[in-house]
């Protein structure tokens, strides 16, 4: 008798061996650099390993490697892309030629400061859980600063140029200090209370300082 022939439905065939995709070095970069704010925003700054963001990124500590001399070095990176994403945005606003008066160009940036992209809870956790090492850790603390006084110094010329517009006699520097510190506090504030603290209340919040100072925003 003749062996009974199996369908073909159920024979089974040899699985091809799944290749690790080959992507580009800032692709790679940026993978393991958002695994690991994803990480940071998760289980805290201290607490993050190199091995829990390359699961985190579905990818070997080989490759990590390959991209980084180590945690602190993609720590370190990380940082830099926080502060560089959102310094770009800023700075793109306040040297943007486009706007035509100074108090438009104060609008788009408070709009932007309080925006989605810049809220966003995993960057906010981001950005605190780094400034609080920034102290103690002298890298940390150069690149926050660095990335900060450019901006500052933006502000503080955009406040001066709506000053001017408005006719209003105002210390640039002083009431830039106060709304930068003020802008710091609603942040921690939406990430630490966002139900009490929302996006539109944090920008009422920044518009009553500001129509407070230029008094006819």
């Amino acid at each position: 008798m003749s062996a009974r022939r199996v369908p073909t439905s159920i024979v089974s065939k040899p699985t091809p061996s799944k290749k690790r995709q080959i992507l580009p070095r800032a692709v790679r970069r940026e993978q393991l650099i958002l695994a690991t704010m994803r990480c940071i925003a998760r289980l805290g700054l201290s607490s993050v390993t190199l091995s829990q963001v390359t699961k985190e990124a579905g990818l070997s500590q080989g490759i990590a490697n390959l991209h980084f001399a180590g945690k602190e070095d993609l720590l370190v990176e990380t940082l830099r892309f926080v502060t560089g994403e959102y310094n770009r945005g800023q700075v793109q606003i306040l040297e943007d030629p486009a706007f035509g008066l100074a108090s438009e160009r104060l609008a788009a940036l408070v709009a932007f400061q309080f925006s989605r992209s810049v809220t966003e809870e995993t960057k906010m956790a981001v950005w605190f859980a780094f400034y609080g090492e920034a102290k103690s850790r002298p890298t940390y603390k150069t690149i926050c600063a660095q990335a900060d006084a450019r901006a500052a110094r933006l502000v503080r010329q955009l406040f001066a140029d709506v000053a001017q517009e408005l006719g209003r006699p105002i210390d640039p520097v002083m009431v830039a200090e106060g709304y930068i510190a003020l802008i710091d506090g609603l942040w921690l504030s939406l990430l630490l209370a966002p139900k009490k603290m929302t996006r539109a209340k944090a920008k009422r919040v920044a518009w009553t300082h500001l129509n407070g100072v230029f008094l006819s925003l």
